[in-house]
């Protein structure tokens, strides 16, 4: 036979057991922003360096080289 707590017991210890998380929550929350906004400032000093723009243009012209070549016109 199973005893049941009264009601009085139950709702205090259910909220214990489940708790608020928003102290944590807002913890998550800090922690992702800055971690994007270092993220954003790591690409801004990667986009606007030199070796990196000259990566880009080489790319670039080897994926136009090569669908010239495709279509016969390269």
């Amino acid at each position: 036979m199973t005893r049941r707590l009264p009601a009085r017991f139950v709702t205090p210890l259910r909220h214990r057991m489940h708790g608020t998380d928003t102290g944590a929550a807002s913890a998550e929350y800090a922690v992702v922003t800055v971690a994007a906004a270092g993220l954003g400032g790591v690409l801004i000093k990667l986009l606007t360096s030199d070796w990196f723009i000259e990566i880009i243009k080489s790319i670039l012209t080897w994926v136009v080289k090569a669908a010239l070549s495709f279509f016969g016109l390269g």
